[in-house]
Formats: structure tokens, C-alpha cells, sequence
């Protein structure tokens, strides 16, 4: 007869720190850890091969690194006979065989999983002790404080105070360089003569738990979209501080300047590669920060480099997961411009003539990343402009990218990309032509399609749908004093030519559907 465990300690894939909350007082002689691999976690939204692989190899290798300090690791894989494919019923499972006393969890990052564990745990009269994740800089209950009673949130003020409450780039009171922003010097392009030679990224030859992963993710998900073929991000602890190292000494430097240039066929340039690592924990937030603002005071990388990586990493991180558990569950289900089209199915394939929207998914399927600005104004913005449902793009942007997590995915997704919530997130609709692009990237220059037209055979569908979305939304739109430049410039267009936009959008969309 089994003994019952005092405490049966729940860690979920994106938990992968020792150090977690749940683990605080965790005691080897009368605790175990508990960790289920199940279908449910790779088929609620269709998971690619890339997204899988990453999170069971990371899994596996912290189950490892537990094992080889004494600690009792109760662990499910994927392809046991007895799987029963969900979280909740793996859980069931272990709850009827070991009778733990109680049973302790991290706060997780879906509101999904985190009702579905609670409601198996009151199945079974037990209580679930959900601890605070104190791997962030601030909690959910700092802030809800944050906005009350306030009419807009805003990334910037919630940023400054976060600035202002851990020290990180300041000068007593007030921040280093007397700006707390410089995003104004962080939107370089490469310009015509392209990148230049680049560093190399940092990728990890597979070892013999992740070939294991591979091999059983390629064999069980093989309609999944995408390949492993490349595979090679940190799935360890001590990965994740190599990639980390080799940001901060090779790319940190000129990441701020290039963040938001794109060029094609370059998929890493000087981005840092580290959010699935920070996301599954293996990196804190904190020890990044450290790491760039010591390369700014040791002159290593600038200053305006340095604050546009931080605000990514202190700001918007924590400011996303504060808007997605203060509106969940309801955030879900936001579509304030009532958009209802299908997301186009070469968004699983990239097989599109428009050489940037092809570039940025074959990428995508390829590599289980791309870089924000290819997300907000490449695959995001054509999405907006079609008109896509919203929980069509988030169940894609979930599913694709190695480092989505719902906490930080969907609020990026649904709020500041498709702008469905209406602007509680951002400030204004993320909206341009497809001289946007074509002024970031030199994804233009091959192309089929012309930046500069909207109508015609050589018309770019961004430009057509750019044009279309600001005539079709203008009366909205006109209430927001950020949008007022644009429908300027949209007025000047007369009738005869917003009709002939509005029949080339059509047939658009018919052509994509």
C-alpha cells in the first residue's frame, strides 16, 4: 500500500525553475513533484512541431535535474499506454493511487489550466494551494492596484513605476538619461544595402532527450504544422544562460536601433532568442535585466539599446499578464470591431504570393518564431485588415511560436495586434499601407505586388486593405485623437477611388477565403 504524500507539488511545462514558489518549502522525505506530458496540451489549439518539442525536451530535462537531487518526480509521458490526455485526468490518476494530504501549484499561465486543475482538486476534496509566481517583478494584486480608478491603462505609467519600485535604470528618482523611454531611436532600418554580416544565433544541437522528443512529436503530431528539422533552442538551465551570455556580448549592442527592421531570409538578427526561455522559466526576468543594464554601465552596448530591451522584458511582460488575469475569462471572447472572416490557410502553409506574409510564416513553420514587428505588422496587421475573427489569429499566434504561453500570447494577440478589446491595451489599432514594410524590410523589392498601389493588377493587399479598414472603420475610428492623421489622409481620397479600393478588397478576400 502506498503512503500518503504530505504534499504533491504540481508543475506545469512553463515552471521549469527550482526555485518556484511552489517549491519553497518542499520537503524530499514526504513530498514529490508531480508532471504530465498529455495530447490535450498539443491539440487544444493545434501545437506545431517546434512549440511541442521545446516544451516536452525542457520538461524532461528538469524532471532530470530533479531526479539527480533526491526528489520524487511522479512524471507522465506522452506516449504511455496509460495516458489519459489531459492535465486534469493525469492528475485524477496520481490523486487515487498516491492520497496526498495537499496539493500546491505556482500560479500557471492559462486560465484554462488553472480552472480545470481546481475543479479536479474540489473533485477530490482536497485543497489546491495556488502560490504567487515570484519569478515576476510584481504581482496581479499590484496591478489591479495599478488601475484602479484609472479611465486608460497605459504600458509607459505602469513601466515607470515598475522602474521606480525595482531601481533598474535609475538615477535615484529619476531614470538614467533623463528619459524613461526611448523607442523614438530603437526604429532603424538596414537600408539598401542590407544587415551587413550578422552574428551568429545561438542554437543547441539536439542531445538524446530531445532527439527522444523529436522522434515521438514527428511520429504522434505529424499533421502538425511545421518542422523540427532546425531544431535548437535552450530546453536546460544552463542553455538558456549561454544564450543569454552570447545576447548581451554579440547583438545587444544593436538591438535597439535594428529591432524593428526586417530583412528577408535573416531570421534572428540581433534579437535576443530569449523569450521561450524566460516564458518556461529557465531564465528570471531579473538576472536578464541584471545582464543588460551591467553592458550599459560597463559601455558595452548604449543606453537606448539597453532601455528598449528592458521595457520588452520588465515593462511589457508584466503590464500583458496583468491586463490577461484582470479581463479573464471574458478577454477571450472581445471583438470589438466584429470581424468574423477565416484566418486564410496559408497561414499553415505559407504559400502566398505576398513575399513578406511568405517570408515571415515559412519562417514561422520553420523555426517556431519570428520577431515582434513581423508578428504586429506583418501577420498580425494583414490579419487585422482582412478582418480574421480574433480567436481565429490567437488560437494560430498559441499555437505556432515556441515561446507562447496564453498569459503573455493572447493579450499581445487579441489586444495590441488585432485590437479587439476596443483599446484597453493599446492605445490606438496597430493599421498601415504596405509602405510600411517596405520601408522595414526589403521584402517589397522581389515582389509581385506594388506598396504604392491600391488598386490594380500590381496593387499590394496591405495598401488595398489598409485603405479599406481606415473607410470602413472611419466613424470609430474618428473618436480616437491617435487615428486622426490617418482618416486626414484618408478624406483626401474622393468617392470614385474608395469605391475602387473597396472592390479590389473584395475581391481580395474572395481570393483568399
Amino acid at each position: 500500500m502506498t503512503t500518503s504524500l504530505r504534499h504533491l507539488v504540481l508543475v506545469l511545462g512553463d515552471q521549469l525553475n527550482d526555485d518556484a514558489s511552489a517549491l519553497s518549502d518542499f520537503d524530499p522525505q514526504q513530498d514529490a513533484v508531480w508532471m504530465a506530458e498529455v495530447d490535450e496540451e498539443s491539440t487544444h489549439v493545434v501545437s506545431s512541431k517546434q512549440r511541442t518539442t521545446v516544451f516536452l525536451s525542457a520538461m524532461r530535462h528538469f524532471a532530470e535535474a530533479l531526479r539527480e537531487k533526491g526528489w520524487q518526480v511522479i512524471y507522465s509521458e506522452l506516449d504511455a499506454t496509460d495516458n489519459l490526455g489531459s492535465l486534469a485526468l493525469e492528475l485524477e490518476k496520481t490523486l487515487v493511487k498516491q492520497q496526498p494530504l495537499k496539493l500546491i501549484m505556482t500560479a500557471p499561465g492559462e486560465w484554462r489550466v488553472l480552472q480545470s486543475l481546481r475543479a479536479m482538486a474540489a473533485k477530490h476534496q482536497l485543497l489546491l494551494e495556488v502560490r504567487d509566481d515570484m519569478y515576476f517583478f510584481s504581482t496581479v494584486r499590484d496591478f489591479a492596484a495599478h488601475t484602479a480608478n484609472r479611465k486608460q491603462i497605459r504600458l509607459e505609467y505602469f513601466y515607470r513605476e515598475l522602474r521606480q519600485k525595482t531601481g533598474i535604470l535609475m538615477d535615484g528618482k529619476k531614470p538614467i538619461g533623463d528619459k524613461w523611454n526611448f523607442d523614438a531611436e530603437n526604429r532603424g532600418s538596414f537600408g539598401k544595402s542590407g544587415p551587413g554580416v550578422l552574428p551568429s544565433p545561438t542554437r543547441f544541437a539536439p542531445d538524446q532527450i530531445t532527439q527522444e522528443v523529436i522522434r515521438l512529436v514527428q511520429q504522434r503530431f505529424a499533421h502538425h504544422p511545421g518542422c523540427v528539422d532546425s531544431f535548437g533552442w535552450p530546453v536546460t538551465r544552463s542553455q538558456a544562460l549561454t544564450a543569454l551570455d552570447e545576447f548581451i556580448t554579440h547583438r545587444l549592442p544593436h538591438f535597439g536601433l535594428y529591432q524593428d527592421a526586417m530583412w528577408e531570409g535573416e531570421v534572428w538578427l540581433y534579437h535576443s532568442h530569449l523569450s521561450s526561455s524566460l516564458n518556461l522559466k529557465l531564465l528570471n526576468p531579473r538576472e536578464v535585466c541584471d545582464a543588460a543594464t551591467k553592458a550599459y554601465h560597463d559601455g558595452h552596448a548604449p543606453l537606448e539599446a539597453v532601455e528598449g530591451f528592458v521595457r520588452q522584458v520588465l515593462g511589457w511582460r508584466e503590464y500583458v499578464r496583468g491586463i490577461y488575469w484582470t479581463h479573464m475569462p471574458h478577454y477571450l471572447e472581445l471583438n470589438t470591431c466584429h470581424a468574423q472572416a477565416a484566418l486564410p490557410h496559408f497561414f499553415w502553409t505559407g504559400q502566398t504570393d505576398m513575399a513578406c506574409l511568405r517570408d515571415a510564416i515559412m519562417q514561422t513553420l520553420n523555426h517556431g518564431y519570428a520577431h515582434h514587428i513581423q508578428r504586429l505588422m506583418v501577420t498580425g496587421l494583414y490579419a487585422l485588415l482582412l478582418g480574421v475573427e480574433p480567436k481565429q489569429v490567437h488560437a494560430w499566434y498559441l499555437g505556432v511560436y515556441v515561446d507562447a504561453v496564453e498569459w503573455v500570447e493572447l493579450p499581445n494577440t487579441l489586444g495590441m495586434s488585432q485590437f479587439a478589446d476596443g483599446g484597453l491595451m493599446a492605445s490606438k489599432p496597430y493599421v498601415a499601407s504596405g509602405k510600411y514594410i517596405d520601408r522595414m524590410s526589403n521584402n517589397c523589392k522581389g515582389c509581385q505586388f506594388n506598396p504604392a498601389e491600391s488598386t490594380g493588377d500590381k496593387a499590394c493587399p496591405f495598401t488595398t486593405l489598409y485603405w479599406d479598414y481606415l473607410n470602413t472603420h472611419a466613424d470609430t475610428l474618428a473618436k480616437n485623437p491617435r487615428m486622426l492623421m490617418q482618416l486626414k489622409n484618408l478624406n483626401r481620397l474622393n468617392d470614385e477611388t474608395r469605391l475602387l479600393i473597396a472592390e479590389q478588397a473584395h475581391l481580395h478576400r474572395a481570393s483568399v477565403r
